[in-house]
């Protein structure tokens, strides 16, 4: 086992004082970064390995104690490994410390960099996008015109894909915060000592914690993991995000002056699916998005309450030697009204701080109540602000008279974060989504005919033809069908009742809390003009001027292969339609979108990529965002496109950067909506530095790839030739594989599926209608089971047979690929990712996985055709790249490698007891029922190895 060995040999080489981690000597910031961080991470996980080990021995946990890897001795004969006791959660942790460790290193390699090279050397972030933009002829106006026409909007979802408590995750975070408090260098030996102790008994709470989630989580659990993020993290991180802007603006000798005002700076929003993403979840109900809408009210109001009570200590700024502009004298009398005793308690303290009785007489005018966290603190009134514009409103008349008496410095660095704050978190903290699956409003309207006693039952079951021909007649009249509330049936119910919700909101806090209307499975245009009709219903559409407008925005999602390739025509269709234009231009006055109306459109990267593999899914996503967009322009509407990715490569996940260079030429308009799913929020938000770091990516990606953008290029059209040729034969590859005769009974033995469907890691069903077919399957739990038994095979298969075809088949063209690789984003992004997913997938354990599958001929088939694709796709991507990956990718492979002893015990272990699980559900229950558990921790532990789920 080498890579344990070289870890244990760390041991030797580092210096304790009394059991305390200190620094090697000789590594500077002049050092070579990537050794360097190497470095770091060997001593860091040796350091918590240690800390590890002995709370297992204090808690007579020796076996495991000895075991750990990297400091633990290798387990012995196979037998003793497959029998240790505690093997999968002494190991999940063990892997949770390595990934603290690397993110960890990675921030320090990215802070080292920037003292010795400035803050413009690490790739995508400010200082490198505001330096290529001057190196491509743009000006400090030009861009500093643009930055306040950049919109970038995270949606923080709640897919099955975190594998770990939030319990456990809240010990991480402790953890964390221990390990850089103890990277300062002043602290005192007796205090080293006390963060140790610190970490241990913080590990032992993890010990006894338990990995697994015996039960699935409920929405209520979900949507708590989410707000922490969203009232906890992102809040400290705009600040962090703001400075580091202006310091890189700085940095290339622009004028930092330009950026004080909020209104100056990107504009960055949130989003969540918690609450309101009910496609295929029966547990997100009318109730549970009023929660999730309250929730997230009273978690902004908080938020602003905390800034307001540090604005108010930071502005204890006398009356007596310097008068107070009349502004603000005026403002505390009117400020004062309705809040009586209040007021007057306020004005009693601090009779001689006018500018600190103004911050809290504001605060004291927020809607909220001075009582445990829950819904109940939302106190509405007339001498209270209802509205987020309010408070801004007063925060200018404060802003502006610290100018008036000078005090320029204390209105940008006190008042003006706040205001920033408040543009980006509102009274709202992220809007809500409202995702729904087109079948499921069929049936919803069908239920509303036959109640109103029209003959439309089985309208999910017209044709196109008849649909649009009864729709578009409806959207003619602001006159619902019924006047009741309820009993209507199950799905009609479900939809009326959600929007009803909607409706109450927006009445009484306005519409900046709600998002979009997300038709998922969208597949011709009556699937979106169905979402105005039940909006009618419920007293969502307006009647203005003898016309019917949406105050929603319906938004479609393309999804599948097919629906991605017919979306233009759709598209095209819908918003030609009279209501979507008048709704559009509504909403763009209604939202101020600017001098044109936006349209979003949400493409999905999970079911393209299980229709037909990755290399026809990316192309198939990038022709069609091509194509919309240039429909958009002659249309005259701006496209908002919301990249439903995953966390894995294969449902759209991959460096940040690369991932926005690669996107479509003008696709972006400044503009972009994203995803962040399951185990990624973790961990990309999880601590302070790292979620500043994520998060400038995307706004600093998304400003410079779309500025760079506004001046033409020419498109390299050999290159999308060539793609569609590579599109075309990796599908055909892909979906012979899926098509082959007992290949559903592969995948169901070869890969850990059925533990996965029974597994609690989301509170969202793992199959959409409970149907036993591949189509039915989820595209999480179906990327999720492959990598656990480390074929990754959506990540790359079709792809080496497609670059082979186009060697043999087309010569000229493949040179040509090999020569222009680096120059065609696309390619080397799609192309990058499919090599790390090869690097990432393990041929052994691929063999020892379809071990389980019983029928041996379709074992072998199945398999053996597996085996030759890997083989042809590593070889061909050698080729393309121009040299081994060991070469070109050393840093990678030297993360695997850590990782590789470790995870092949774990892997014996899961396929051992999966096989014995399995077994005892067809004879004995009772013995499969506590066989579960081992199997669940297997797939806990390895998916902490590996650092991904779905």
């Amino acid at each position: 086992m080498p890579a344990r060995k070289s870890l244990r040999a760390q041991i030797a080489r580092l210096h304790f004082q009394g059991g305390i981690l200190t620094s090697l000597p000789g590594v500077t910031t002049t050092a070579d970064y990537i050794a360097s961080g190497f470095s770091k991470m060997d001593r860091d996980i040796v350091f918590l390995s240690e800390c590890l080990r002995e709370v297992l021995l204090e808690m007579g946990e020796s076996t495991a104690a000895a075991s750990l890897p990297w400091v633990g001795d290798p387990l012995g004969s196979e037998a003793a490994m497959l029998s240790l006791r505690g093997l999968e959660q002494s190991y999940s942790i063990a892997f949770q410390l390595l990934n603290m460790v690397e993110e960890n290193a990675a921030a320090r390699t990215r802070r080292l960099r920037e003292q010795e090279h400035g803050i413009g050397d690490e790739p995508g972030l400010w200082g490198q996008q505001l330096r290529r933009l001057i190196r491509n002829g743009f000006s400090e106006s030009e861009i500093a015109a643009f930055l306040p026409r950049v919109r970038v909007e995270p949606v923080l979802t709640a897919h099955p894909t975190e594998a770990k408590r939030s319990a456990v995750l809240e010990q991480h975070r402790e953890i964390f915060a221990h390990l850089t408090s103890l990277e300062n260098p002043l602290l005192t030996p007796s205090e080293q000592r006390r963060f140790r102790e610190k970490i241990k008994s913080v590990l032992e709470r993890l010990w006894r914690t338990g990995e697994i989630l015996l039960q699935k989580p409920d929405v209520a659990s979900e949507r708590r993991s989410v707000n922490f993020y969203l009232r906890e993290v992102f809040p400290l991180c705009l600040k962090q995000l703001d400075e580091r802007l202006r310091r890189a603006w700085e940095s290339v000798g622009f004028d930092p002056a330009i950026l004080d005002q909020p209104a100056a700076l990107p504009r960055i929003r949130f989003g969540t699916w918690v609450g309101g993403d009910r496609d295929g979840h029966p547990l997100v109900t009318a109730d549970v998005t009023r929660e999730s809408l309250l929730d997230l009210r009273l978690a902004a109001l908080e938020v602003l309450d905390r800034k307001l009570r540090d604005l108010a200590s930071a502005l204890p700024l006398s009356g007596v030697f310097r008068t107070p502009p009349e502004a603000l004298l005026a403002s505390l009398d009117s400020l004062s009204i309705g809040l009586g005793s209040v007021a007057d308690e306020i004005a009693s303290r601090y009779p001689d701080e006018p500018w600190r009785r103004y911050v809290l007489l504001m605060r004291a005018k927020l809607p909220l109540e001075a009582r445990p966290t829950d819904r109940s603190r939302i106190r509405e009134g007339e001498n209270r602000y209802r509205f987020a514009t309010e408070l801004d409103e007063d925060l200018r008349v404060l802003e502006e008279s610290l100018v008036e008496i000078g005090a320029v410095r204390l209105a940008k660095d006190s008042v003006a974060p706040v205001r920033r704050a408040l543009s980006v978190f509102g009274f709202h903290l992220a809007v809500l989504d409202i995702r729904q699956n087109s079948r499921f409003h069929d049936e919803a309207l069908g239920q509303i005919l036959e109640a109103s006693g029209q003959n439309g039952a089985d309208f999910a079951e017209w044709d196109e033809e008849r649909r649009l021909a009864f729709l578009i007649c409806e959207l003619e009249s602001p006159r619902p069908f019924l006047y009741h509330d309820s009993g209507i049936g199950p799905q009609a119910d479900a939809v009326l009742s959600c929007y009803r919700v909607l409706n109450r909101y927006i009445r009484n806090y306005g519409h900046a809390g709600i998002g979009s209307l997300i038709v998922s499975m969208t597949r011709r245009v009556s699937d979106l003009l169905v979402v105005y009709v039940l909006l009618r219903e419920a007293g969502l559409m307006r009647w203005e001027n003898g016309e019917l407008v949406s105050e929603l925005a319906v938004v479609p999602l393309f999804e599948t292969l097919e629906d991605l390739e017919a979306s233009p025509q759709l598209m095209e269709e819908f918003l030609s339609h009279p209501v979507t234009r008048r709704s559009l231009e509504y909403q763009r006055q209604l939202r101020n979108h600017g001098d044109l109306p936006v349209q979003q459109i949400m493409i999905g990267y999970s079911d393209s990529n299980k229709d037909c593999g990755i290399f026809a899914s990316q192309w198939a996503l990038s022709k069609a965002q091509t194509v919309l967009t240039d429909l958009s322009r002659a249309i005259g509407v701006r496209l908002r496109f919301f990249h439903g990715r995953g966390g894995t490569i294969s449902r759209g996940a991959g460096p940040t950067h690369r991932f926005l260079d690669a996107l479509p030429s003008g696709s972006i308009q400044a503009d972009l909506r994203l995803t962040e799913q399951g185990e990624t929020i973790a961990q990309k938000y999880a601590n302070l530095d790292n979620a500043t770091y994520n998060l400038e990516l995307l706004v600093a990606g998304v400003a410079g790839v779309s500025l760079a953008e506004s001046r033409p290029s020419e498109e390299d059209l050999r290159i999308s030739e060539i793609c569609n040729l590579l599109a075309r034969t990796s599908t055909e590859a892909y979906q012979e594989l899926i098509r082959m005769e007992g290949f559903m009974a592969f995948y169901s033995e070869a890969t850990p599926i059925d533990a996965v469907e029974v597994s609690s890691i989301g509170s969202r069903p793992a199959r959409r209608t409970g149907k036993r077919t591949l189509a039915d399957l989820r595209a999480i739990p179906w990327v999720f089971s492959w990598n656990q038994s480390r074929f990754y095979l959506p990540g790359w298969f079709g792809v080496g047979h497609a670059l082979e075809h186009l060697s043999q088949e087309a010569p000229e063209e493949f040179a040509y690929v090999c020569a222009k690789l680096k120059d065609s984003a696309f390619l080397y992004y799609v192309l990058t990712n499919v090599e790390t997913n090869l690097a990432s997938a393990d041929i052994s354990l691929m063999r020892s996985y379809a071990g389980l599958v019983e029928d041996v001929e379709v074992r072998d088939r199945i398999f053996s055709h597996i085996e030759a694709e890997f083989l042809r796709t590593q070889r061909m991507m050698s080729e393309v790249f121009g040299g081994s990956i060991e070469r070109r990718r050393p840093r990678m492979l030297r993360t695997l490698g850590l990782r590789a002893d470790a995870l092949l015990a774990l892997h014996r272990k899961q396929i051992e007891v999966l096989a014995r699980w399995r077994a005892a559900r067809r004879e004995n229950e009772a013995e499969a029922a506590a066989l579960l558990p081992p199997v669940l921790l297997s797939i806990n532990a390895i998916a902490s190895g590996l650092r991904t789920t779905g």
